[in-house]
């Protein structure tokens, strides 16, 4: 799938069959997340692979939003490893990034998968850390779902030219 069909097809799967994801596509969403863009070619991301269902399943119990955990082949915890100094301040920015290509990446080989937010929530990150075990210097960005979507997503066209602006507002 080409870059353009992957960003204007891709859809937020909430829903999954229980196959499995392999190994080898694992790598592929990790891989694609870690050549995002990042400020001064830091790469603070750090990534927590999911797959205990005993710690799935306690998910929806600290993120609201999350019960498709219930379903997913596993989930991947964009983090960030926050340092000191100017660009350390960029961490979220750059974290997204990674987290988008994840997205696309899953897309593009097949896979559905959804973006739960976590940062700048303190009580959900505190309890994502506690969860995993972070360290003190590493933060939860947010949470991607993953797995094969059990049902056919139509695309949605979201272009609104009102949102716009040239030049000035």
């Amino acid at each position: 799938m080409d870059i353009l069909t992957a960003i204007f097809t891709r859809r937020s799967v909430r829903h999954f069959t229980q196959e499995p994801v392999s190994d080898s596509d694992l790598e592929t969403l990790l891989r694609a997340g870690m050549q995002a863009p990042s400020a001064d070619n830091g790469q603070p991301w750090r990534f927590v692979v999911i797959d205990d269902r005993l710690l799935m399943d306690k998910i929806p119990s600290i993120h609201p939003w999350s019960d498709m955990m219930k379903e997913a082949a596993l989930g991947i915890l964009v983090c960030g490893q926050v340092v000191p100094g100017e660009m350390g301040k960029y961490w979220q920015q750059d974290c997204a990034a990674a987290a988008e290509n994840i997205l696309l990446a899953a897309h593009g080989i097949g896979l559905g998968a959804v973006w739960l937010g976590i940062a700048p929530d303190a009580k959900r990150m505190a309890a994502f850390s506690a969860l995993v075990g972070l360290p003190a210097n590493v933060q939860p960005l947010g949470l991607i779902a993953v797995g094969h979507p059990a049902h056919t997503y139509q695309p949605a066209d979201r272009y609104d030219p009102a949102k716009v602006h040239i030049n000035r507002w």
